[in-house]
């Protein structure tokens, strides 16, 4: 089984998406694990009164208000989040992997970071030449969500982590690229999609798709399939989707 591990401040934004559909069958027939990990758990509630005799609920500064960014050194604009909560949740996280014979990967998201793309996500799990291997599959993916302005980058040398990259952009945080790296990854296990040749990348695929009424009528104008889809020669039809690529 694959185990994803995921230090996040907000479990909240991803769980909905990891729990549904082909990744929640994933979890249900244990295909993958998903853990998650709240920097927030790791840090001691600060013991400041918002005044005399009070104890605040809503405000910073509140007897349970637990704080996980600081100013950067050297100044600039924006939050960064503190080494110490971060690195005992990937701590925690880092114990469940003990009894593993493979090495885990620790990945944090950064656009200058390594560019996950399809050959990355084969070989994370666990296929070489096309050949898939439980031996070769990477048992333990730690993924560190960075929010505000980042990460204290003390984080990545301690852990000797990667920096990944899901594209030349900025995003709030690294929620999303969490969830494109879980769902590229599992959906290449053998059994996910049922069919290995469901992978679109291990077959011929077009970017153009059809689907019944065979002719489709949208404000007074048709709209047809093409009639080599329907012409049932494979050839003429490969041959017409390499060129729609």
């Amino acid at each position: 089984m694959l185990n994803f591990h995921i230090i996040t401040l907000f479990p909240e934004t991803i769980e909905a998406y990891l729990n549904a559909s082909i990744l929640g069958r994933a979890q249900k027939e244990k295909k993958i694990k998903i853990s998650y990990y709240n920097p927030r758990d790791y840090v001691s509630p600060r013991a400041k009164l918002c005044g005399a005799g009070t104890i605040g609920k809503q405000v910073e500064g509140r007897l349970d208000y637990k704080k996980t960014d600081g100013r950067p050194y050297g100044g600039g604009p924006g939050m960064v989040m503190l080494a110490e909560p971060v690195l005992k949740a990937v701590s925690k996280a880092l114990a469940k992997t003990k009894t593993s014979k493979t090495k885990p990967k620790i990945y944090i998201f950064s656009p200058a970071g390594q560019i996950f793309d399809n050959v990355l996500a084969d070989k994370l799990a666990g296929f070489k030449k096309g050949k898939w291997s439980d031996k070769l599959m990477t048992k333990h993916i730690v993924l560190i969500c960075g929010r505000y302005e980042g990460l204290d980058a003390r984080v990545k040398k301690i852990f000797k982590a990667t920096d990944l990259s899901v594209g030349p952009y900025v995003l709030t945080g690294g929620e999303v690229p969490a969830m494109i790296v879980i769902d590229a990854i599992t959906r290449r296990l053998p059994g996910v999609l049922g069919k290995d040749e469901s992978i679109e990348e291990r077959r011929i695929s077009s970017s153009e798709i059809y689907t019944r009424p065979e002719v489709l009528t949208f404000n007074k104008k048709k709209y047809r399939v093409p009639k080599v889809l329907l012409s049932g020669h494979h050839a003429e039809i490969d041959k017409w989707k390499l060129k729609k690529k």
